[in-house]
């Protein structure tokens, strides 16, 4: 049988399987969103917090995947959790948080210090430089953090099948199981179109949130 006819016979199960897929990868950048922001946020008023969290997340960063989804497995079964979707949702947390904390941090870091300057010199305090200026201008860059997790996310989260996550990776795994070759490229080729769909249109989003007077 080929790609084209498995993905016809099975297109309703395929769907099924990239809306859990959407969901798992979904939550996991919400939550990776509401911590790593305001993580990196706090990190740029302490330069050795700074180091010592982003070096901690580049560390997360260098675990396997398969490897900390094995890890999850012991660590939540003792809350009940150890396979399904919640394990997978706390490993893509934690594989979410170093491109958002660094290009959050990164990207207040590098706002102009004149203009800072300027908005201390209109009365502004600290807390209001920050949020009417620096977090505006540096959206962008924090929105592009976004976008390399949910991509890498939509990728690493195939994986996640394997403990019972279920999503896209289910096809490939079972058809590694089964040697079945459609099987196989139709997970694949579903993973990567969703990947590619999801990187256009967060890239778009991304380039309307640069403000018109700094765009080339």
């Amino acid at each position: 049988m080929t790609t084209w006819q498995f993905f016809l016979d099975n297109w309703h199960h395929t769907l099924d399987l990239a809306g859990q897929h959407a969901w798992v990868v979904s939550m996991a950048v919400l939550i990776a969103i509401f911590t790593g922001v305001p993580i990196g946020i706090w990190i740029t008023f302490n330069r050795k917090a700074a180091e010592m969290v982003l070096y901690i997340a580049g560390i997360i960063m260098t675990i396997p995947s398969i490897a900390l989804f094995g890890i999850m497995i012991p660590l939540l079964s003792v809350f009940g959790y150890g396979i399904g979707t919640v394990p997978a949702i706390v490993a893509l947390v934690l594989y979410s948080q170093l491109p958002i904390i660094r290009n959050t941090y990164a990207a207040i870091r590098n706002v102009d210090p004149n203009i800072i300057d300027a908005g201390v010199g209109m009365g502004m305090t600290r807390m209001q430089v920050l949020g009417r200026v620096q977090l505006p201008m540096a959206l962008s860059v924090i929105f592009a953090g976004v976008r390399v997790a949910v991509v890498m996310s939509i990728g690493i989260g195939a994986i996640a099948a394997y403990i019972g996550a279920g999503g896209l990776g289910h096809f490939i795994f079972m058809g590694i199981n089964q040697s079945y070759d459609a099987m196989i490229n139709c997970g694949s080729i579903a993973v990567a179109l969703m990947a590619v769909a999801t990187d256009y249109v967060f890239g778009f989003i991304e380039n309307r949130l640069v403000s018109k007077g700094l765009r080339s």
